[in-house]
């Protein structure tokens, strides 16, 4: 196998691996069940997505000043999002946003649910 071969199943697999990660992150988006978790996968899954991305890129541009571009966007990003989730969630605290308090795997919010314990010893008036 030749350098470039190897440069590019390199840059393949990061970027690939970057898509992987925000597709993730898109599916957290829709299947959390309240604003405040919708936050994590949207600051910190996306982000690193968007790393492993510009990584792949990097890595195929070489040592070149588009290289040296990426790396100042990737430390854009490493900053701005976090800071950017923190302080949206902190306006919706302020805003009056009340976290839901029901777990993913709750009814309603897509998830299985399984039964209860307590629901499934019958109630002193049933017929058995």
């Amino acid at each position: 196998m030749t350098g470039q071969i190897i440069i590019d199943l390199i840059s393949w697999a990061l970027l690939m691996a970057g898509a992987l990660f925000v597709l993730t992150g898109a599916l957290g988006l829709i299947r959390m069940p309240d604003f405040y978790t919708r936050l994590h996968p949207a600051g910190m899954i996306d982000t690193f997505g968007a790393w492993l991305m510009l990584g792949g890129l990097c890595v195929q541009a070489g040592f070149t000043l588009v290289t040296v571009k990426l790396i100042i966007i990737g430390l854009l990003l490493f900053f701005t999002s976090p800071t950017a989730s923190h302080i949206v969630a902190n306006a919706a605290l302020v805003a009056g946003v009340k976290p839901s308090g029901r777990r993913i795997g709750d009814a309603g919010a897509g998830g299985v649910t399984k039964p209860d314990a307590r629901r499934a010893t019958p109630s002193k008036g049933a017929r058995r």
